[in-house]
């Protein structure tokens, strides 16, 4: 619907033909003209009210000027300075953070948390585009907290959740044991590609063919005739081929990742505590839910490169705790039994290859 529109109302009949001749000598658009009682009724556009308020004195005429629509329910609304502030007040909440949480089963830990905020002025209300990053407040909140092992965030809408995490506490105090200096040694073979070594020197090269056993790092240091055991540790990476064999059942039962569905509700922006004064809160509130659904397969021929190798790759990168990368994968034998699928798949893996050997007196 057009607002450029209007309905004009002429009150006085007996000279309203002069006037819309005089419109229409004018040029003025008029459209849907009828009569109701004493009054006629016609519409024009914003260049036409122009005209006629220049006319209506001139031909004695009384008119009544009203937008097209104007007594909808939606024009009203929409046109509306309080439904216009009712949305701007909750769009302009959402910008800000209005509600901090420490979530801490320690009274004491939740104290000292909430003082580090406090002096680093990460307090509500504040704007959430001038947050710190995540890692600059772990830093701070973590330091001088030997009792916590690491802090989550978790941002929901408007609220800022802080949980910190107690390092677990040892029953016994442990002595230091103290390490014997050693080698690393290559376990398996492979093609060095990187090392990141922390200690000891290099005794190999980038590109070069080990084989398990040989020597990767020495943690003897030799600068003339002076010879110096400092031990080697870091880490050594190679590419090297993995023969997987494998044997799943022919029904397979997996989680698919639902979609995350977020619940708005809207609530007043005040509080009133039980000491009866009162206190600002976000007055929108955020729900998130998500639903994994569970599907059921039967592994079929065909299903080798879609279903068949991504269980098998999450399987063999889920067993290592250290950095393990797929680069290639051929799949080399797949038997489809009532019940079983066996087979090979043949993997490119790097890793790190590297393992220590102690440092003998005949080294």
């Amino acid at each position: 619907m057009s607002h450029k529109r209007f309905e004009v109302q002429l009150t006085n009949v007996g000279r309203a033909s002069a006037f819309l001749g005089k419109l229409q000598a004018e040029q003025v658009k008029i459209q849907h003209v009828y009569v109701a009682g004493t009054s006629v009724y016609f519409e024009t556009d914003r260049k036409g009210i122009e005209k006629i308020r220049r006319f209506r004195r001139k031909y004695r005429v009384q008119v009544k000027i009203s937008r097209v629509g104007s007594d909808s329910v939606e024009y009203r609304l929409f046109s509306s300075w309080l439904f216009i502030i009712g949305c701007i007040i909750p769009l302009s909440a959402s910008l800000f953070l209005w509600d901090i949480k420490v979530e801490s089963d320690v009274p004491e830990v939740a104290e000292r948390i909430e003082m580090k905020l406090k002096k680093a002025d990460i307090k509500v209300p504040a704007l959430l585009s001038r947050l710190p990053e995540e890692d600059e407040i772990r830093r701070l909140l973590m330091q001088d907290e030997s009792s916590l092992s690491w802090i989550r965030f978790t941002q929901t809408g408007t609220s800022f959740i802080v949980s910190p995490m107690l390092a677990p506490l040892s029953a016994e105090t442990k002595e230091e044991v103290k390490k014997t200096p050693s080698h690393l040694v290559a376990k398996t073979g492979g093609v060095i590609t990187h090392f990141a070594l922390t200690r000891g020197e290099r005794a190999s090269i980038i590109h070069q063919t080990v084989k398990k056993g040989d020597m990767l790092a020495t943690g003897i240091l030799e600068q003339g005739e002076k010879t110096t055991v400092v031990g080697a540790d870091g880490e050594v990476f190679a590419d090297y081929w993995l023969e997987y064999h494998f044997e799943l059942p022919r029904t397979v039962t997996y989680f698919i990742q639902g979609e995350e569905e977020v619940h708005i509700d809207w609530r007043t922006p005040w509080l009133k505590n039980a000491a009866g004064t009162m206190r600002l809160r976000n007055p929108i509130l955020f729900n998130k839910t998500r639903v994994d659904p569970m599907h059921t397969v039967r592994l079929e021929k065909g299903m080798e490169e879609t279903v068949i190798l991504p269980l098998l790759k999450y399987d063999l990168l889920s067993k290592k705790a250290n950095k393990r990368i797929i680069k290639e994968e051929n799949v080399l034998h797949v038997s489809f039994t009532n019940d079983k699928v066996k087979g090979t798949i043949l993997f490119l893996i790097n890793e790190n290859i590297a393992e220590k050997r102690p440092i003998t007196q005949g080294d």
